[in-house]
């Protein structure tokens, strides 16, 4: 905030196959609680890929469902490996703080991942 770090947080990203992007995304929509429901991108429930689950804490980051969001079940992985499905899964605090303490508008800036550049389209329009 006003060019100081604030916070850090350890975070997992897409996993091989499900790579986030490298970009700059822009905070869009925050909720509390949500469902999180991989046929909406192509991937049956019923698919061993596939879930569908409610998350804490979700904040997109762009039109084609990339969150930052509370993933408690990945604590152990956060900060040392990749293993969501393009989302940034955080802890659960570290999920609360984020919506909290972000506005729409705001950039993320992901970099070093294998996932490619996001595309312009993806995002919040003009914004990014």
């Amino acid at each position: 905030i006003n060019g100081e770090v604030v916070r850090e947080m350890p975070t997992s990203l897409g996993k091989p196959g499900y790579e986030t992007p490298n970009g700059t995304y822009i905070v869009g929509e925050r909720l509390e609680k949500m469902t999180m429901d991989s046929s909406t991108y192509g991937v049956p429930v019923t698919d061993p890929e596939g879930y569908k689950l409610e998350v804490e804490y979700a904040t997109r980051l762009s039109n084609s469902g990339i969150f930052v969001h509370a993933a408690p079940w990945s604590v152990g992985q956060q900060g040392y490996s990749n293993a969501s499905h393009g989302c940034l899964n955080v802890s659960t605090a570290d999920g609360k703080w984020f919506l909290e303490n972000t506005r729409r508008g705001d950039a993320v800036i992901i970099t070093g991942t294998k996932g490619g550049t996001l595309s312009a389209g993806d995002g919040l329009g003009d914004w990014n």
